[in-house]
Parts: structure tokens; C-alpha cells; sequence
């Protein structure tokens, strides 16, 4: 769990290497809001395109290959951004950032299936959780701190592509001699028999598709995911840019608050998880998304004071990430044990896909209205996640007494 957590911290720094340098790149590079967003949004677009073939080599050959390609592909591609001169090398640098994020998710979630016991995997999704928005808060900590020692934001990303790097060589090899292939490798009797033969892909694949599009509840939770993704990452990519504009904070003082924001929502995965193993999900997932409404509500009025915006955007984050574990536990429910890597790649083009649309139709509606009307869209989807949810839950969540799960 360690390996896979560590692991999760590096892929969510990857991730987030570009929301704190949205100024920087405006200056140094001559980058619009919308071209900056749509750079994040490629990094959303590989990520997505990849979570299915990726989850299908962790389920039949690999988990650990599909991890090791991702570690190294991501710490390239964040060094390539920290050199990047040109718009044009910026979407090279994040198409290849987004190749070494798209492995991860479909390569942890079997991992952490093969390596805990039911009773404890919600908890086990929050430990999960945790590291992956600490991850998301490490680059604004680091590039906000490195703006206040005198460094620019080159020296910030280019720090985080090296920690990423050895953190790679260090993960792999642990893994090769401490951990066993019980873990790291599917069962030999879940693999298909033709293994890895492209020509066997196209009819594996249809029969995947049926089976997912046969189960309603793990379809409308794919689109839930996207939901959430939606709301993460206009908070993600656009708190910084309401506090500097609409509150009056510096660039750098916004950056540290957002880092501040997200390891707050870290902490309280942590109670995500317990209250998953413990109640309902699906009403963790109701509090939770009438907690975004409210919050992405108040910040989209504008007008509360300085000191009060800043400590509503503190919990801004929480109200997504709080759930998290409870979004796992029920897709974990709905998987059959051979599947755990695809249909968690399948949710996982919900989440990149969230990535790839969210931050250039931001951009766009930041472009041509004002940051207030973003925080109000988000609150908006808040809306139609609280919808999906009371449909997830009345269709699927009987799963989680154990009527309907599949064995694990």
C-alpha cells in the first residue's frame, strides 16, 4: 500500500504541474488562459484515451509494467515542461506528461484489490486518496515556495520532475524484490488464453463493453466520476486565479492557500473511508456534493470579505475529496475481480475526461465572462452530481450489503 501510495503522490504532482505556473507562462511564454487551458486539457485527453488499454494489460499480463512505464513517461514529461520555450513544446511536454499519468490508476486500483481485504478497502481507498491529493497539493506548495526563496517556476517543476524520477527507480525495484506476483501479477487463471494477442483485442473488447453496458449502476457511476472530475478541477485550476482576481491575494500567498486547501480535503479522506466502511455511501456522497453547491455558491457571490473567502476556500476541495473512498467502494462492489483494472480505467476516463473538458471550457468561459461565472458553473454541476447520485444509490448501492457483489 506504501509503494502504490508514494506512487499516487508523484502521479497527482504530475497532474497538477500546470495550474500554478498559469501566470508564469502567461508572462514568459505569451500563453492565454484558454491555450493554457487547453494544454492541461491534452494532458486530460492522452490520459483518457490510454485508461482502457492500459487497464487491459494490468488485468492480463502486468500491473507493475503498466506502473513503471507511467512513472517514467511522467517524470519526462514534467522535465520537458520546466524546459519548455514555446507554446508548441509545452503541448508536446503535456501530451507527454499525460502518457506517464494514465497508467497509474488502472495499475494501483488491482494492486490495492489484491493486496487487502474487503472489510478494510474502503479504508485502504482513503489511504489512497489521501496520498493522491497530496500529490495534487504539492506543486502550488512548491512553486509558491520557491517563488519566496527567489526561484523561478522552472526550478519549481524541474524539483518535481527529479523527487518523481528516483521516486520511480526506487518504487520499481522494491517492488521487483519485496513484493510477491500474487500481488503485482493477475491470477494465471484470469488471464485470457490468447494473452497479449492484438488480434484477440477487438472481440475481448465487445465483450468487456457488454458486460460493463449490462450493469446501469457502473455506467451512471462513470458519468458521476466525470461530474466530480469537473468540479475537482475547476477548483484545482482556477482558486488560485478568484483569490488573486476577485479577493486581492498575491499570486504566490494564492498559490500556498491552494496547496493549504488541498491537504486540508486530504485530511478529511481520511474520514471519507471510515464513514464508507461504517454508513451508507451514497449519503457520504450527498453530503458531500451539497457541501460543494454551497461553498462554489458563496465564493461565485464575490463578495465576502477577504479573511472569509479565504477560509471557505480552505474546505472548497473537501467537499469532492471527502467522498473519494466512497466513489471506490462502489465501484469496487460492481467489479468483478477480473475487471477490477479495466472498469477502474473505465471510471478513470470519467476522471481524466473531466481533466480534458474542464480546464479549456473554462478557460473559455473565463475568457469571455468573468471567474465569479466559473465558480457558479461549478456549483451547477454540484447540482447534477447530487441528481446522479440518488440514482447510482437507488440502482446499485444494494451491492455494498453483499446481496449482489461479485465474489472477490
Amino acid at each position: 500500500m506504501s509503494l502504490v501510495g508514494g506512487s499516487h503522490v508523484v502521479n497527482h504532482m504530475y497532474f497538477m504541474l500546470l495550474p500554478p505556473i498559469f501566470g508564469a507562462l502567461k508572462a514568459d511564454l505569451g500563453v492565454s488562459d484558454p491555450q493554457a487551458g487547453a494544454a492541461l486539457g491534452l494532458v486530460g485527453v492522452v490520459v483518457t484515451a490510454l485508461q482502457l488499454p492500459l487497464g487491459y494489460v494490468a488485468d492480463a499480463y502486468s500491473r507493475t509494467a503498466v506502473l513503471g512505464l507511467s512513472l517514467s513517461m511522467g517524470a519526462l514529461g514534467a522535465a520537458l515542461t520546466a524546459t519548455a520555450t514555446s507554446y508548441p513544446w509545452l503541448l508536446v511536454a503535456a501530451a507527454v506528461t499525460g502518457l506517464g499519468i494514465a497508467g497509474h490508476h488502472p495499475a494501483h486500483y488491482p494492486l490495492l484489490a489484491a493486496a487487502t481485504d474487503p472489510s478494510t478497502r474502503g479504508r485502504a481507498y482513503s489511504v489512497h486518496g489521501f496520498t493522491g491529493v497530496l500529490g495534487f497539493a504539492a506543486p502550488p506548495a512548491i512553486v509558491g515556495g520557491a517563488s519566496a526563496l527567489g526561484f523561478d517556476w522552472r526550478v519549481a517543476i524541474g524539483a518535481i520532475a527529479a523527487v518523481g524520477g528516483i521516486y520511480g527507480v526506487v518504487c520499481l525495484m522494491t517492488f521487483r524484490r519485496a513484493v510477491s506476483t500474487d500481488v503485482t501479477h493477475p491470477d494465471p487463471d484470469q488471464r485470457p488464453e490468447d494473452g497479449l494477442d492484438v488480434a484477440a483485442v477487438p472481440s475481448r473488447a465487445a465483450r468487456w463493453f457488454q458486460s460493463v453496458l449490462s450493469s446501469p449502476a457502473f455506467v451512471l457511476l462513470g458519468i458521476l466520476w466525470f461530474l466530480t472530475s469537473v468540479a475537482a478541477w475547476g477548483i484545482k485550476a482556477y482558486t488560485a486565479p478568484l483569490l488573486s482576481g476577485t479577493y486581492g491575494v498575491a499570486d504566490g500567498t494564492a498559490n500556498l492557500v491552494v496547496a493549504a486547501m488541498l491537504t486540508t480535503g486530504a485530511l478529511l479522506i481520511f474520514l471519507g473511508g471510515w464513514l464508507s466502511d461504517r454508513v451508507s455511501a451514497g449519503a457520504v456522497l450527498l453530503v458531500g456534493y451539497v457541501a460543494l453547491i454551497g461553498v462554489a455558491g458563496l465564493l461565485a457571490w464575490g463578495a465576502l470579505p477577504t479573511v472569509a473567502a479565504l477560509g471557505v476556500v480552505l474546505v472548497l476541495s473537501a467537499t469532492v475529496d471527502g467522498s473519494r473512498p466512497a466513489r471506490a467502494k462502489l465501484a469496487d462492489a460492481l467489479s468483478a475481480e477480473g475487471d477490477v483494472g479495466k472498469n477502474f480505467g473505465l471510471l478513470t476516463i470519467g476522471i481524466s475526461g473531466g481533466g480534458a473538458v474542464a480546464p479549456p471550457a473554462f478557460g473559455v468561459v473565463l475568457g469571455w465572462t468573468s471567474i465569479e461565472t466559473v465558480f457558479g458553473i461549478i456549483a451547477g454541476v454540484g447540482v447534477l452530481a447530487v441528481a446522479m447520485t440518488l440514482v447510482v444509490v437507488s440502482v446499485g448501492e444494494q451491492s455494498l450489503d453483499g446481496s449482489t457483489q461479485p465474489a472477490k
